[in-house]
């Protein structure tokens, strides 16, 4: 993802969202079922960025700069590590093979493992830079990488572990998703906004959707039964897009900063999880009607997040954060540094 802890989010005006939201229901209700129950304190060091949750295991995968921690969902504890994953992003779950698989953004590597025991099989390199999204498709079995330098996808076969192809795409790409149906979309990170389609089975690029409103979109989602995707972007939108034609169906306000989105099949809910503390739960009224829900509280730097389909929690993670350091000409906007020790879970429900 873009941002990898919660820092300075970019401002946008107020008027823009007014003039960008089209078939909601006007501001959040004030209260919720929703809120958050626990926060595990797990500490530790380390910055993070994707989530990825076993609900059959009862585990969340949770990326931590050089390692992954495992963190059991009844007990909030770490209960196993994944190690040597340096600048480790995503993380991409097997069901059918038991293997798990790491995008490591600053060693341009796949680190496979063995999802029961932990145990690292094998770091594949790349010869493309900075691995972000990692993504599995079950029915070609292969593991697909997003890179963010390179600005290109990497399609590994995820038994041999070779490359088997490269796909150029527009500009960086970010989250992307599967349809199960023969399609992965991949949100572009660019300032106009647009999301590409790949053929998972012929592992080519079949073209590229624009998405008007949507500033350098981060997370996505996907409502599989009415082929639907939910882009965050910029300026505190949501927008949501016809994965068969590529029309824009609705704009949804959500929280600033955000930078994940979920879709909870079972309750018609789509979250966004934003810098601002606050997690956005949007209603599904129809395929092409949607309206907040509620706004709910969590913390500062609470943007990346997993949905457990079958609860309905959402797991977000965070910290404290202390001060900027002084401003440098490598880097003119320094951003808040995260309190040692102070990494948190923090599990949303309903109460």
């Amino acid at each position: 993802m873009r941002v990898k802890f919660a820092m300075i989010i970019r401002s946008a005006g107020l008027g823009l969202v007014a003039a960008l939201v089209a078939g909601t229901a006007g501001s959040a209700p004030a209260n919720s079922d929703l809120q958050v129950l626990q926060r595990w304190k797990v500490g530790g060091a380390g910055t993070w960025d994707y989530l990825t949750l076993d609900a059959a295991g009862k585990r969340l995968f949770v990326s931590r700069s050089t390692r992954v921690d495992v963190i059991s969902t009844d007990s909030g504890k770490v209960t196993g590590t994944i190690p040597n994953t340096l600048g480790v992003h995503g993380i991409a779950l097997a069901e059918d093979t038991k293997r798990g698989y790491t995008s490591n953004g600053k060693a341009d590597s796949v680190t496979v493992f063995d999802s029961d025991s932990l145990a690292v099989i094998r770091e594949v390199k790349l010869a493309a830079h900075n691995p972000d999204a990692i993504l599995y498709e079950p029915v070609g079995k292969h593991i697909f990488t997003f890179n963010g330098k390179s600005k290109d996808v990497t399609v590994l076969d995820a038994s041999s572990l070779e490359v088997v192809a490269t796909l150029a795409v527009p500009d960086k790409p970010e989250f992307a998703v599967d349809d199960g149906n023969g399609h992965i979309f991949v949100n572009i990170e660019s300032e106009a906004g647009q999301m590409t389609v790949i053929d998972s089975r012929k592992l080519s690029v079949i073209r590229t959707f624009p998405l008007p409103g949507c500033a350098t979109p981060s997370g996505l989602a996907i409502d599989k039964a009415h082929h639907r995707l939910f882009s965050v972007c910029d300026g505190k939108i949501m927008v949501v897009t016809d994965a068969d034609t590529g029309k824009q169906v609705a704009r949804v306000p959500v929280g600033e900063g955000p930078d994940a989105a979920a879709f909870d099949p079972k309750r018609g809910l789509v979250f966004s999880s934003n810098g601002d503390g606050t997690l956005t739960v949007v209603r599904e009224e129809s395929a092409d009607r949607y309206s907040v829900q509620a706004t709910v509280p969590t913390q500062r730097g609470a943007r990346t997040m997993a949905l457990d389909p079958a609860t309905g929690k959402v797991y977000a993670v965070t910290a404290d954060f202390g001060p900027p350091p002084a401003a440098t000409p490598e880097q003119p906007h320094p951003r808040p540094v995260p309190v040692p020790d102070t990494f948190t879970v923090l599990v949303i429900g309903a109460r």
